[in-house]
């Protein structure tokens, strides 16, 4: 995957992309295959081991090339995934992209103050994030998965998600980070050093 390529897809993550890929994964048997076939490759690469891996969010795919696979997942800011583990995916033929962004998504309506106004749909609220986009080569989908296990079942504090996208909104609240998130800043994985892990406060 090019960058130029990633520019444009990233732009089109939004809320109702989410759960249109979220709908198509429960209507499509097809598709949920494919998507434990690529978690599979992460499994084995030991990618988990690394700090917030595992509190990635499917955002886009499994979009299905003629030779891979392409996901991409999304973290709060201040659960940035330890760049490390991308030396694991690397080292087997994977290609990742990282970017920093923000993602519209819609408030919890409790008045008629929080509708757009003139319509039934609630207003947004921009939420700073973290999208990897990772690519796997089919070969080595088919190849890890011929000599392994099923997975063994994960659990995940969806808490610990939400108190971090809160605790960036409220950052966010006292000051307008024009300098830190003016652009989406991508950059190829393979081609340039991972970015650095976001300092806690």
């Amino acid at each position: 995957m090019n960058l130029k390529r990633a520019d444009n897809f990233f732009n089109d993550v939004d809320f109702v992309s989410i759960v249109s890929t979220i709908k198509d994964i429960y209507t499509s048997d097809g598709t949920m295959s494919t998507l434990l076939d690529f978690e599979r490759v992460l499994d084995e690469a030991d990618l988990y081991a690394y700090k917030n891996w595992e509190l990635g969010e499917l955002v886009q795919g499994p979009n299905v090339g003629r030779y891979s696979v392409t996901c991409v997942f999304m973290w709060p800011k201040n659960l940035m995934p330890d760049p490390r583990g991308s030396k694991r995916l690397l080292s087997i033929g994977c290609k990742l992209i990282w970017a920093k962004s923000k993602i519209m998504v819609p408030i919890e309506v409790k008045d008629y103050e929080d509708f757009v106004p003139g319509t039934r749909y609630p207003k947004g609220i921009s939420k700073p994030v973290w999208f990897v986009s990772i690519e796997i080569p089919l070969q080595l989908m088919d190849e890890i998965k011929e000599g392994s296990i099923d997975l063994a079942d994960q659990k995940i504090d969806l808490d610990e998600i939400d108190d971090a996208y809160s605790k960036d909104l409220e950052k966010d609240g006292s000051r307008e980070e024009t300098q830190e998130q003016g652009g989406m800043g991508q950059q190829p994985i393979g081609s340039m050093p991972a970015p650095a892990p976001v300092p806690r406060v």
